[in-house]
């Protein structure tokens, strides 16, 4: 979902990161993206004006994308087109959803969120989306990830190839819980952008993540 080289380089569980216009300044985004590996970042509206959305996107995806940083944007079709992101992330609920994945894949990046159960994960596995999210967009509302969100995770990355994502809490320690299930990548939001120092936060993120990250190829073995 980023940086080809990077990807390589760091073969086990990455850092994604989740922002809106009403969380996090377009600033602190570039900050993170600087200060280590960011696989990509999730935009999302949040509630936020249409208007103040597609203007958020325009201004941060040229930003992020020089920092080889992917963006991807939820739920805007429109936004997505003109900010020139990456990818388009489908977390609300499409009863068109395999038209849609047909539509921008696999030009862009195109994932899908919105899993509730194995039997749905397996259903939108089927649509071969490039990657999947277990959790909720700000659902880091807890110091912890969702119990179930890991549990689903842990199950998907040991009987799917497609990438899987876990929404993490509001702590970095959610790192230490979220890498082991062997899952490819993280989202953190609170736990960068609301405490301590944004910079700071990644570089702990990313050494968390290399300590309790379990190695691809070793899982392969």
């Amino acid at each position: 979902m980023a940086n080809e080289q990077t990807s390589e380089e760091l073969n086990r569980c990455r850092l994604i990161l989740t922002a809106n216009p009403k969380s996090v300044a377009p600033d602190a985004l570039l900050t993170a993206a600087q200060a280590g590996d960011v696989a990509s970042v999730i935009l999302y509206s949040n509630d936020s004006e249409p208007h103040v959305f597609e203007n958020y996107c325009k201004q941060v995806t040229p930003l992020l994308q020089a920092e080889n940083c992917a963006v991807i944007v939820a739920d805007d079709t429109q936004s997505f087109g003109k900010s020139g992101a990456d990818g388009l992330f489908l977390e609300k609920e499409k009863p068109n959803l395999e038209d849609i994945i047909a539509r921008f894949s696999p030009q862009n990046i195109v994932g899908c969120g919105n899993i509730k159960a194995r039997h749905n994960a397996l259903e939108i596995g089927e649509l071969k989306p490039d990657f999947v999210f277990f959790g909720k967009l700000a659902g880091d509302i807890r110091p912890e990830a969702h119990p179930k969100n890991l549990k689903l995770a842990e199950w998907w990355a040991t009987l799917v190839e497609i990438p899987g994502v876990v929404m993490g809490g509001n702590t970095l320690e959610t790192v230490i819980e979220v890498a082991p299930t062997g899952i490819e990548f993280i989202a953190l939001e609170k736990a960068i952008f609301d405490k301590g120092g944004v910079a700071d936060n990644v570089v702990s993120a990313n050494a968390l993540l290399d300590e309790h990250g379990p190695s691809f190829d070793e899982e392969d073995e």
